[in-house]
């Protein structure tokens, strides 16, 4: 497969042009990254986006690794005398890795087996006659004739069981056969699992006596089912209908199947063909659902990166704990911690007074706004402490509930630790519960992206590949968002365009060495920050109050003279940037006829428009702000019908879980997302989005509410149970 087709191919596949598919396989090969070439190269791609370029570049190195086993396959095969003009054409055809590999395998070097030995011992032309006789008489009577002592042939059934375990290994190395029983296997196949002890009380109990359709299978179950196995919990196996494979197999045979065809037929599939063509489609049942909980992580960690910041306020973050006692941090409102320490208005402890009066204290001292209380150990018992304590603050006082996943490996982390060396890794967990709610993205950059909590089975996942997706999902977030350069961390500076971790860590040194950077230019000076590193990251860095307004915009440096020569035209001033007047005019801007006067690209000219109509905009401004809460709720206050208002903290496949203000968050059945049909719940919500939620069910024992986003009647209780 030429470059071309190859175009040609993933242009099919996305739905894009081949222009620009070349496009951008183009610029990716040129050293650009996708967030840059998403924003600064519409004119040269067509305006295709990050998912868009990220798919043709996956696509892309597959094709291109495909290509490079076909050449490595052709010439293997060729080193054994053994390639045709057919077999070089049916392998350069191949669109898949898979059916090259089974164009192989007859070729493939083997060790020993019962179809090796038997060619050894001379049984090859009893093979061919068994396979092209239509009776099975010709057969046995010519086996006597192969009976040999000394090559171990001691009897004509010896002799015949040779001749079909010759058969039998080369009806399981043809391709088009092995394709067959996938395609059929995946098409027919039922999962099922069992107990291998049904007595045993375990979370796979649904999977004790469980059988579903292959292709059927949702991917959660999927991970589950795997999961179960891998704890030898459950036995899970493929089932088919036997006898069409057999009927199909038999069809190989140029002559009807006789005795010792069907014969051949059945041990082919059942010892050779039916184990690995099962643990192929298991493989592509287990890459399917992980692909679907990769995807699944990656869509819910966007928004939760993207939660908007709450600006200018002070916080106090609660870490809960029972033993050790509940850590708490004043942040002021830039982050800066202020003091710290611990309560304990928890068991065994429970020195709820003293815990009141140090509250009601630090109150007193800081004008802090919002308490920011972990949702981990111990939550529910500190936020009814915190509840009760802030009705006797002096002015008022908010609280919120905020996701502490991920809190303790960051304060266990290098990072942390570099941060505050003098803090012990609970005192720096509260930190960071604080700073979440003042800057989310800002703190969840400095964690692990797996270990932030929206995702689903993603331990039993491949840990590679979701890591490059999140890593990708972080670095999207981060340059749509754009990175003050005076403030950002090293590691929100390294997940930048181009940026890489020794870069973003000089990038900090030269701040506090020479001072803040007054302008983009200044980054130059930067060790190890080059030209092409430059033109990546500039763009998404911002300089706030710097000497030149357009710093801090979106705009590219590469195109400040067309921002000249536009301002030019409309008889505007740089320093006029964000006025009513400045504002007035670009709205009147005909961007086509202004883009070919410019001699620019409409894109590039929208987005220098949209920049200058709100410079300095943090697009998470735009967003729903979080729920702050100032009283407590229990799960015994719920009744069915109720009607609440809470956060959505996860959306899975069956459904969504929202955060009312309990322990433990409720679950939204994908059946009560909506009342029209739902196929995926994230097309109706999103993590961070707030919600009207009716209480659909409650189970005191295990502490669970169903909620409904449909509006559930109280007097329909006993008919919604």
């Amino acid at each position: 497969m030429d470059q071309q087709q190859m175009f040609q191919l993933i242009a099919t596949e996305t739905a894009v042009k081949p222009t620009q598919v070349k496009a951008a396989v183009e610029l990716i090969e040129e050293g650009n990254t996708i967030p840059f070439i998403a924003r600064y190269r519409k004119e040269r791609t067509g305006e295709l986006d990050e998912e868009q370029l990220r798919a043709i570049e996956e696509r892309y190195h597959y094709l291109t690794q495909l290509n490079q086993r076909k050449e490595e396959v052709i010439r293997l095969i060729d080193e054994q005398g053994k390639l045709t003009d057919e077999l070089t054409q049916k392998i350069m055809q191949s669109t898949k890795l898979q059916e090259v590999e089974d164009l192989y395998l007859p070729f493939r070097p083997k060790r020993k087996t019962r179809a090796s030995i038997a060619r050894e011992k001379g049984l090859e032309p009893l093979a061919r006659l068994m396979a092209e006789s239509s009776q099975a008489e010709p057969v046995q009577a010519a086996a006597d004739s192969y009976v040999d002592a000394e090559k171990g042939v001691d009897s004509a059934d010896a002799a015949l069981q040779g001749a079909m375990d010759i058969l039998a290994e080369e009806l399981s190395e043809d391709a088009d056969i092995r394709k067959w029983v996938r395609e059929y296997t995946w098409k027919h196949g039922m999962l099922v699992s069992k107990a291998k002890d049904a007595e045993a009380r375990t979370v796979y109990e649904m999977y004790y006596d469980y059988s579903e359709p292959v292709h059927k299978m949702p991917p959660h179950r999927i991970l589950a089912v795997n999961r179960g196995e891998r704890e030898e919990v459950l036995k899970v196996k493929i089932e088919v209908d036997e006898e069409k494979i057999f009927l199909r197999l038999a069809k190989w045979f140029a002559v009807p199947a006789h005795a010792y065809l069907t014969q051949v037929v059945q041990d082919s599939y059942k010892r050779l063909i039916a184990p690995s063509i099962e643990r192929e489609v298991r493989a592509q049942m287990t890459e399917q659902a992980e692909e679907q909980a990769i995807r699944i992580f990656s869509e819910n960690l966007r928004p939760l990166l993207l939660q908007p910041p709450v600006r200018g306020k002070m916080v106090l973050g609660v870490d809960p704990a029972y033993r050790t006692g509940c850590k708490w941090a004043v942040v002021d409102d830039t982050g800066k911690m202020l003091e710290v320490g611990v309560i304990y208005p928890t068991p065994p402890q429970k020195k709820v007074a003293e815990a009141k009066a140090e509250v009601l204290a630090l109150l007193d001292k800081y004008p802090i706004d919002i308490i920011a209380i972990g949702n981990g150990t111990a939550s529910r018992e500190t936020e009814a402490f915190i509840a009760d304590v802030i009705k006797e603050a002096k002015r008022p006082v908010y609280y919120i509930i905020v996701n502490e996943a991920g809190a303790s490996v960051y304060s266990a982390s290098k990072i942390a630790k570099e941060e505050f060396p003098d803090l012990d890794a609970a005192r720096r967990s509260a930190v960071s519960i604080a700073r979440r709610l003042q800057d989310p993205l800002a703190e969840l950059v400095k964690i692990d992206p797996k270990s932030v909590g929206v995702g689903q089975y993603q331990h039993d996942v491949s840990q590679k590949h979701l890591s490059e997706s999140l890593t990708h999902v972080v670095e999207s977030a981060v340059n749509y968002v754009g990175v003050d350069v005076n403030t950002a961390s090293p590691s929100l500076l390294s997940y930048v365009s181009g940026i890489s971790a020794t870069v973003a860590k000089n990038i900090v040194k030269r701040r506090e060495e020479v001072g803040r950077f007054t302008k983009r230019t200044d980054l130059k000076e930067v060790p190890r920050l080059g030209a092409k590193t430059y033109e990546q990251c500039i763009g998404f860095m911002r300089i706030h109050d710097g000497e030149n307004p357009l710093d801090q915009t979106p705009i590219h440096p590469e195109s400040y003279a067309v921002v000249g020569r536009l301002f030019s035209e409309l008889g505007l001033e740089l320093e006029q940037i964000g006025s009513d007047a400045c504002k007035e005019r670009l709205k009147q801007v005909d961007v086509e006829s202004m883009a070919e006067r410019l001699a620019c690209g409409v894109p590039t000219l929208k987005d220098i428009i949209e920049a200058l109509l709100r410079p300095g905009r943090d697009p998470r401004d735009e967003l729903p702000k979080p729920l702050l809460r100032s009283d407590v709720l229990k799960l015994e206050d719920l009744h069915v019908g109720m009607q609440l208002q809470g956060t959505v903290r996860n959306v899975v496949d069956f459904g969504a879980f929202v955060d009312i203000g309990l322990k433990n968050d409720g679950l939204v059945h994908i059946s009560r997302l909506s009342e029209r049909f739902v196929k995926n719940p994230m097309d109706v919500v999103t993590v961070g989005d707030i919600v009207d939620v009716w209480v659909y069910n409650v189970d005191v024992e295990r502490e669970r509410v169903g909620l409904s986003m449909i509006p559930v009647k109280p007097e329909n209780d006993n008919e919604e149970k």
